[in-house]
């Protein structure tokens, strides 16, 4: 096990970095604050290694942010104005449109830390334990995801969660990739197996409309460049800045883990990654919301369209939308879900 210190919280507490590797030659690099990935890198052909996370200059950045390349709950993505469960609402933090992001501020799972249950050369072992109420959500909920380096140059993640009463659950890692290892990602290209997205309102939450992506900005089914149509005049782009919305992946059945997206460097010797999961939607976003204040850490100015967020995931504000697949967690079952992050050079 490969573990040295990263850095102190502005508590005073100290946070891990743990370097996992295996035979393959790939090495992802996470912290015990968050389950955040600093970083990933890919063996190349030609010799050498390449960062293709985009990450942050130092600890109290990572803290600053928040979402940044870490993991993601009670309720990855957006609520509208709470949520019922069971003829009860809960009601949550939420900005000034009632919107709830990411679980909410100032408690992101992200600037957590979380509890070390297993370590070794190649898997990472990480616990959270979120009180009844934490984020305004019902029930004590438990939390393990396993991070595992294979091989086969993937980074897996595992996730597992239970509650003691009913609840509802959407987890995610929210990691930023540019698989060039720096610069503008717009070049790099993009296929996704969705033939739709879950449109959104002026304020980004679903309307509850399935929307095919054919003729659209959003048909990634054929290998095409971010960077494309990323600023073409279609009203949900508008809206977004950008990508920023949650592809209905084409599952082979529920919960299979199928591959969902595959992302690649054109680039003479550039690097691709394949991703699959068990989870029905991915939320693809472009890096949209920075303004340039923000630095990398390579020391690079973070623009717009520098990297792509590939988050694997429920639908957004899921328990307000009957029609859309379940995020409810009663006690007695189990949440799982698993994503692989594949990468060939």
């Amino acid at each position: 096990m490969n573990r040295t210190a990263y850095g102190v919280t502005r508590d005073g507490t100290t946070v891990h970095a743990y370097a996992l590797s295996a035979a393959g030659g790939l090495t992802a690099r996470i912290l015990d604050m968050g389950g955040t990935i600093t970083a990933i890198e890919v063996p190349l052909k030609g010799g050498g290694r390449r960062n293709v996370v985009l990450g942050l200059a130092d600890l109290s950045t990572y803290e600053s942010k928040a979402w940044f390349n870490c993991l993601i709950g009670r309720y990855a993505n957006r609520l509208k104005n709470g949520f019922s469960l069971d003829g009860r609402h809960y009601p949550l933090a939420a900005d000034e449109n009632g919107v709830t992001l990411h679980g909410g501020r100032p408690l992101s799972w992200g600037v957590r830390m979380w509890t070390v249950t297993g370590a070794s050369d190649s898997h990472l072992a990480l616990r959270l334990v979120s009180p009844d109420g934490d984020q305004g959500f019902p029930g004590t909920l438990t939390v393990d995801v396993t991070y595992t380096v294979t091989d086969a140059n993937e980074l897996r993640l595992d996730y597992r969660a239970t509650a003691d009463a009913p609840t509802v659950v959407n987890l995610t890692n929210h990691i930023y990739f540019n698989l060039a290892g720096g610069g503008s990602a717009e070049n790099q290209t993009v296929q996704i197996a969705a033939d739709a997205i879950t449109e959104t309102d002026a304020f980004q939450v679903p309307t509850g409309r399935i929307m095919p992506v054919d003729g659209t900005a959003f048909d990634f089914r054929a290998p095409t460049a971010l960077g494309a149509r990323i600023r073409a005049d279609e009203p949900q782009l508008r809206l977004a800045r950008g990508y920023d919305h949650n592809y209905v992946l084409n599952k082979s059945a529920p919960g299979a883990l199928d591959k969902a997206v595959v992302f690649c460097d054109p680039a003479p010797g550039g690097v691709t990654l394949t991703l699959s999961t068990t989870e029905p939607g991915i939320q693809v976003y472009s890096t949209n919301n920075v303004n340039g204040s923000l630095m990398s850490a390579a020391g690079q100015m973070i623009r717009m369209g520098d990297a792509l967020a590939l988050e694997t995931q429920h639908f957004p504000d899921s328990p307000n939308q009957p029609d859309f697949p379940a995020t409810v967690l009663r006690p007695g079952a189990v949440f799982t879900s698993t994503t692989v992050f594949g990468f060939t050079a």
